[in-house]
């Protein structure tokens, strides 16, 4: 044997002893459950026994990977590491097949797999399809009916009279309330083209000046939702709004874009587009016509303050009747002609106006005046529609017998009730009229046919 400085042979001469390869070191013994928490246990660097528990937080060995040739095995409750069933000579017996540590893994976050992704998407579409099926829903309570379906093939209107609330705050009653609150559900569930006032619009003496806070008041406050603010008023002059300025009403045709009362007679002329359908409407004024009445003096108005005007009008009238080819000729005014109520029919206007009604062959007669809602139908099929319960009821029955046997079909007055209105609406073939209860209530519809072309 051979040695030099810094050279080591590696070669054993013959007949030396063997020296025993060094026995790996083992890892510390694990660490019982029982000791998880306790003082230390979870900083000696040893691992944890077979049994514990995932949710444990621990701190582990610096080197937590078993030594060479030591085989891992897993499972969901705890990973575990065994020695593999033939251990190398140098490792012990006894430690053969048995659990050597057992650690908690925290296992790391995945990347989305394409089936994820699938899933993930799938869940957003259904958010959002069922978003917007919200916000669907929410629209068609906000927003008219009418405004969102196809083009239709009617002409509809509200005809309401006798609606003007009080001269002293709150300058509205319950049932001038609970009356709008009605006119918009019809406007947003069956929709309207215009609303018809048949006058008696300020109580009791009308208004001042254009600037007078009763329009304010009595009408821009409550006829305040949304789906009415686009939708135009006709206006006519009752006997309680010629005891005030209406040419106050007349000009505030010019400030408010829905208000519209171009002069104190004039006419309305519709076409329905889809099926080309005619319409007219002649807005009377029946005070100017008759005169005034003093609902505490008289019932009925004796004479017009000027007569000259009063031929005026009803030459006008019978001039425009004269020359309607429309298919639907309506008039309207704020005295009754027929009515069985407190007022009872009006003298003047079945002198003066009736005869032209039944020449000229017009559909029908809306009104006024009485406190309450009624239907009447003469010989010649001709209906008066009288809608005056906009502010107040009265159940008074006392000209009943002023009106001819059979003419009257339907009448409302009952004093526990919140009024109501008229509901119209004019088809190809036939004209529908709806009485309608402040409170939601349908009371009588009835139907006149479309009119043959004179």
């Amino acid at each position: 044997m051979r040695s030099g400085t810094g050279h080591t042979n590696s070669h054993t001469a013959p007949g030396a002893a063997r020296q025993p390869l060094p026995t790996p070191a083992l890892p510390p013994a694990p660490i019982p459950c029982s000791d998880l928490g306790k003082s230390g246990s979870h900083d000696q660097g040893r691992a944890l026994g077979p049994c514990c528990p995932r949710r444990k937080r621990i701190t582990l060995p610096e080197d937590p990977l078993p030594p060479p040739g030591i085989k891992a095995q897993t499972s969901r409750s705890c990973p575990r590491v065994h020695l593999p069933p033939a251990a190398p000579a140098h490792q012990p017996a006894a430690r053969q097949g048995q659990v050597w540590w057992c650690i908690p893994v925290i296992p790391a976050p995945r990347r989305l797999r394409q089936e994820d992704h699938r899933e993930f998407e799938a869940s957003l579409r259904y958010i959002m399809t069922a978003w917007m099926v919200l916000l669907a829903l929410q629209a068609s309570l906000l927003f008219p009916l009418a405004s969102c379906t196809a083009p239709k093939a009617t002409l509809r209107f509200v005809a309401v009279g006798d609606w003007g609330g009080v001269p002293n705050a709150p300058f509205h009653t319950a049932r001038e309330m609970a009356n709008a609150k009605e006119i918009t559900k019809a406007v947003q569930m069956m929709g309207a083209d215009f609303i018809l006032s048949l006058g008696d619009n300020f109580y009791f003496t009308g208004v001042r000046d254009v600037n007078d806070k009763r329009f304010q008041e009595t009408f821009e406050n409550v006829f305040s939702d949304r789906s009415l603010r686009n939708v135009p008023w006709y206006v006519l002059a009752g006997n309680h709004d010629h005891l005030g300025n209406v040419s106050a009403q007349i000009a505030y045709s010019k400030i408010s874009k829905r208000w519209n009362f171009p002069s104190p007679f004039y006419r309305l002329h519709f076409k329905i587009p889809q099926n080309n359908v005619t319409v007219a409407i002649f807005m009377l004024d029946t005070v100017t016509l008759c005169g005034n009445s003093d609902d505490f003096l008289s019932q009925q108005p004796e004479r017009p303050r000027d007569p000259a005007v009063a031929r005026t009008q009803l030459s006008w009238l019978k001039k425009q009747l004269a020359a309607a080819k429309e298919d639907y000729v309506l008039v309207a005014g704020h005295y009754p002609v027929w009515s069985i109520a407190e007022h009872g029919p009006t003298r003047c206007l079945v002198k003066h106006l009736r005869p032209l009604l039944a020449t000229y062959m017009v559909t029908a007669y809306l009104c006024g005046h009485d406190h309450n809602l009624q239907y009447l139908q003469d010989e010649n099929g001709i209906g008066f529609v009288l809608s005056g319960a906009g502010n107040f009821m009265d159940p008074s029955v006392r000209h009943q017998r002023k009106v001819p046997s059979g003419y009257l079909r339907f009448h409302y007055g009952s004093e526990d009730s919140l009024g109501g209105f008229a509901y119209v609406e004019i088809g190809t073939k036939e004209m529908t009229v709806t009485y309608m209860e402040a409170s939601g209530k349908s009371l009588f519809k009835t139907s006149l046919p479309r009119r043959s072309r004179p």
